[in-house]
Order: C-alpha cells, then sequence, then structure tokens
C-alpha cells in the first residue's frame, strides 16, 4: 500500500504548494504522478497547472509541467501560496473588525490581500491601500473607494511606497489598519527589512485609530530592522494556532491582545506532512 500523503481537494492552496515544492526539487512534474499523490482527478491537476502558469510560476509541457522563470511578479504569487489555508482563514477572523462604511487602510502584503477578498461584499468603504494588487482588486470586485497616496511601485511587494505622511496629514483619521509584518518584538514592535516599506506602513499607522496586525507563527523570532508601529500601538494581533502560550503572555503583558486563529492547525499540519511526504520522494527519485 503507498505510503503517500493526501491532500484533500478543498485545500487548493496546500495543493498548489506541493505541485511547486516538488516542482523545485525535481525539475519537472507530470500530471498522471500528481493526481495519484495528491488523490484528485487529472482533470483538476491540469486545471492547477494552467491556473500556476498563468501567475508565471512554471511552464506546461506535454503532460506536465517544467520550472519557469519568474520575476518579481511570480514571487509574490509565491508567497501568496505560503500557508495559504492559514492566510485566509485568519482573514476572515479580522474582516469581522470591518462594517459598511467604515473607513480603512490596507497595506500591500499577501495577508491583507486575503483579507481584501474577504471585504469585496461590504458597502461604501473608504480604502486607503499602497497595495497594487489590493487596489485593482477592490476597484473590479467592490464598491469601495480606493484612495492611493503616490510613490515608487516597489516590485516585491507590489506596493506604492513612499513617505506620504503629509499626503494623509489634516484629512482626518480612519477608523483602523490592517497590516502584515516581517517579524515582531516587545522592544521594537513590528518590523520590516526594507526602510521603505516600513515608512509607508508608519505613514498609515500614524492616522488610524485601530491598529490590527497578522502574521503567521513561523515569522515569530525572525528578524527585523525597521519599525513601523510600536507595541503600544497596536490594538490586536492575529496569528495561527502553532503560536506557542509563551508569545500569547508576552504580548499580553504589555497590553496587546492575541487572538490564534481557529482552524489554522489543521491546514498547517496538512501542509507540512505534505511537503515532507514531497520531499521523501523527491530523495527518492
Amino acid at each position: 500500500m503507498s505510503d503517500r500523503r493526501q491532500v484533500p481537494e478543498r485545500l487548493d492552496g496546500i495543493r498548489e504548494e506541493v505541485i511547486l515544492h516538488e516542482l523545485r526539487a525535481t525539475g519537472k512534474v507530470s500530471v498522471r504522478d500528481l493526481a495519484e499523490r495528491l488523490n484528485v482527478s487529472e482533470v483538476t491537476i491540469r486545471k492547477d497547472l494552467d491556473a500556476l502558469e498563468e501567475r508565471s510560476l512554471l511552464r506546461r509541457v506535454r503532460g506536465g509541467a517544467v520550472p519557469s522563470a519568474r520575476g518579481e511578479e511570480g514571487a509574490f504569487a509565491d508567497r501568496m501560496l505560503m500557508d495559504a489555508a492559514a492566510k485566509r482563514a485568519i482573514a476572515r477572523e479580522v474582516a469581522k473588525n470591518v462594517q459598511d462604511g467604515d473607513s480603512i487602510a490596507i497595506d500591500s502584503s499577501t495577508t491583507s490581500y486575503y483579507l481584501a477578498q474577504e471585504l469585496v461584499d461590504r458597502d461604501d468603504l473608504i480604502v486607503v491601500t499602497f497595495g497594487l494588487r489590493t487596489a485593482v482588486l477592490l476597484l473590479e470586485q467592490s464598491n469601495a473607494t480606493v484612495v492611493m497616496p503616490g510613490g515608487v511601485v516597489r516590485r516585491a511587494s507590489g506596493g506604492m511606497v513612499g513617505s506620504f505622511g503629509n499626503t494623509l496629514a489634516g484629512r482626518g483619521r480612519l477608523g483602523a489598519g490592517f497590516f502584515g509584518t516581517a517579524t515582531l518584538s516587545i522592544e521594537h514592535g513590528m518590523l520590516e527589512l526594507s526602510s521603505e516599506e516600513a515608512a509607508t506602513k508608519r505613514a498609515l499607522v500614524a492616522v488610524c485609530d485601530e491598529v490590527h496586525v497578522s502574521l503567521a507563527s513561523s515569522k515569530i523570532g525572525r528578524f527585523g530592522i525597521n519599525s513601523f508601529a510600536s507595541a503600544s500601538e497596536v490594538t490586536r494581533i492575529y496569528t495561527d494556532e502553532l503560536a506557542d502560550d509563551a508569545f500569547l503572555h508576552e504580548w499580553e503583558k504589555v497590553g496587546t491582545p492575541v487572538v490564534r486563529v481557529a482552524g489554522t492547525r489543521s491546514a498547517l499540519e496538512a501542509r507540512a506532512l505534505s511537503l515532507a511526504g514531497a520531499e521523501r520522494e523527491a530523495e527518492a527519485v
């Protein structure tokens, strides 16, 4: 009997991530092998491969796919797939903070893009964002008024970054801002590697009454250098269920509650099992 891990068809993000993982490990994937490994039909795999090719993440060939040279756009799309199921669950929880008619800020992170997808059915939002993809999504799929301060397009994040504090000053307050972060610490708050990214987020934080931050637990303890919000400025932190109790207690001591979003553990564990299975099979080739 095969020892291959099977990925439920409903976990589309995990399935796509497994496909890309195997492609990086072996240099080529076949429709037949992927269908058997992931316990789905070959039609489903072909649709997955076509969707990944549209995002420049691979190149279709007869019977399967091979790697595609990718630029920054591909890099963003690749990050969208990382922990996708958990990010969607976090976004659904964070979206509960937004009601019809609210004025909010959203950054250019992949987690915030998933949040924007959850907000397309809200009416009469005013959304200030420097995320190009988020702006296009809301423009095409919602009736939100989208405000984009000027700046320089940063390809890695798809964001229009720059010091636009003067653009926002004196124009009122936003009810809430929603941000991803590279990492965080009690001493230095929310941290990014890019100084431009941090400066842009800092300008938005300054005009928000509430600041909500979302991050995967895998980012906890990573390195960051440029702060965009102090611990005291953050209203609430959202993460997955793999964040340990010590992390929660550390932040609650300084008055910042942490929400571990229900349902994220199973998605992350399924992803880990699938990627581990892909690595074992790649090593056996």
